[in-house]
């Protein structure tokens, strides 16, 4: 059941299907992300969260249906251009050994280009580190901060998109919520589109402007994320009291 059409959609999907050889992972899936929002994405394990982020920056292509990036066929993009518009910030923040600004440049560095120490310092306080921190060892670093400078990585390449896959779930609440304010900061002074996997229903419902709740590869609701606390689909309304994992 979908409570909202978005006449701007920074991602859709049009009769989305994703097979692992004969099991299906995504099925028949039909919605969007509103462009310069936060959608929350929950559901229970086994769900397709992942798979569908996989979908949406290419990793891998749907087995049929359509998927729309920013107004414009997914297949359309260039390997290179559909990751610099969709970014992707995982759970784990995997640095390579070395400081923090060896880190930042990463994704020019493998485009044979180089990050002018200026921007990458402007880019720790856009996530609010420090200049300081910038030749750090990303090893003396907590998860929290290993969780910033992921972010601020992600933001070198200026996407349009950006998709955050449980990036607070091994993170303290103190972290959990500095990260939180962070992500409601990058999409109000960028209009960067998010979308967030979540296990956390709270924060689903507090962070998110819309939520999608996602059950054996199907898209069982979406709308406004106030959905969470007066689901509609019986199956939703047992996943959100707990009784479904």
């Amino acid at each position: 059941m979908t409570r909202n059409n978005h006449s701007e959609s920074a991602v859709q999907f049009n009769h989305v299907n994703y097979s692992d050889g004969d099991t299906p992972i995504i099925s028949d899936i039909t919605g969007s992300f509103p462009k310069g929002k936060i959608t929350t994405l929950v559901g229970p394990s086994g769900a397709g969260k992942t798979t569908l982020f996989r979908l949406c920056n290419g990793l891998i292509p749907p087995d049929s249906g359509e998927i729309i990036i920013d107004g414009k066929d997914i297949n359309q993009y260039e390997p290179t251009e559909l990751r610099r518009t969709v970014g992707l910030a995982l759970q784990s923040a995997t640095m390579v050994s070395g400081s923090v600004y060896k880190n930042l440049s990463m994704p020019l560095t493998l485009k044979g280009e180089k990050l002018p120490e200026e921007q990458a310092i402007n880019l720790l306080m856009d996530v609010g580190l420090g200049a300081e921190n910038l030749h750090r060892n990303v090893k003396d670093l907590s998860g929290g901060q290993l969780q910033k400078v992921s972010i601020a990585r992600t933001l070198v390449n200026k996407p349009k998109i950006l998709l955050l896959d449980e990036i607070t779930s091994s993170l303290d609440r103190v972290s959990q919520q500095d990260v939180e304010e962070l992500i409601t900061k990058i999409n109000k002074k960028f209009e960067v589109t998010i979308i967030w996997i979540t296990h956390n229903l709270q924060q689903a419902l507090s962070i998110g402007n819309y939520t999608w709740v996602m059950m054996s590869g199907k898209l069982m609701e979406s709308g406004k994320s106030s959905l969470l606390s007066d689901p509609q689909n019986d199956s939703v309304k047992r996943f959100v009291q707990g009784e479904i994992e």
